[in-house]
């Protein structure tokens, strides 16, 4: 269950769009050693793209997690199960049905936590997930009103190990296939290697 992300600032997210539309390339300007950007946890505002009925794709900032009154629980909501999003558009019915059928969007980060849930050398220690070579990838997220949510899959060999799910991981040119029609292609990340870190 993703609770904490190393996320980007709107403009830098503005950035790489500015490069995308000059070079064709969506450069994310690298981060000032001396600077830092607070970690996002569920209740924040995060930086991400969604799409525009044209095509293109827009920053704008939400807040992280939907509002689960509607549930049996009043707690927020900050992750979806790909799985129970799918069944969900389904039936027609359901807090995922119309936010993974018309809402989905891309969420930018430089890393996402997972907490020690499986075999743990100290339960609920951090470990960092980053994806070597890049430095910024994509997360697979949905998003309705002001609220947005990351989408979760079964996960693969990097955090299995540590915890029973993962954030859907977006390799490079999957961005169109998360925001087309056959989005639920991508449901399988075992192809996906990420470097895992012990947090401090």
């Amino acid at each position: 269950m993703c609770h904490r992300i190393e996320p980007l600032r709107l403009s830098d997210l503005y950035e790489a769009l500015k490069a995308l539309r000059t070079s064709g390339r969506a450069r994310v300007p690298r981060q000032d050693p001396g600077e830092v950007v607070p970690d996002a946890y569920p209740g924040k505002k995060i930086a991400l793209f969604v799409p525009t009925p044209q095509g293109s794709l827009e920053p704008t900032e939400l807040t992280w997690g939907f509002d689960g009154s509607t549930n049996a629980s009043s707690k927020l909501v900050f992750n979806t199960r790909i799985d129970t999003a799918l069944s969900q558009a389904r039936w027609g019915r359901g807090l995922w049905a119309e936010p993974i059928q018309s809402g989905r969007c891309l969420i930018p980060v430089r890393s996402f936590y997972e907490s020690w849930t499986r075999m743990p050398p100290q339960r609920g220690a951090q470990v960092r997930f980053s994806y070597p070579g890049h430095q910024v990838f994509l997360l697979a997220g949905v998003w309705q009103n002001d609220r947005c949510s990351i989408v979760t899959t079964e996960p693969n060999a990097s955090v299995a190990p540590m915890h029973s799910r993962m954030p859907l991981v977006l390799a490079p040119g999957e961005s169109s296939i998360w925001l087309g029609p056959e989005f639920a292609s991508l449901a399988d990340r075992s192809r996906i290697v990420l470097d895992a870190t012990q947090d401090a």
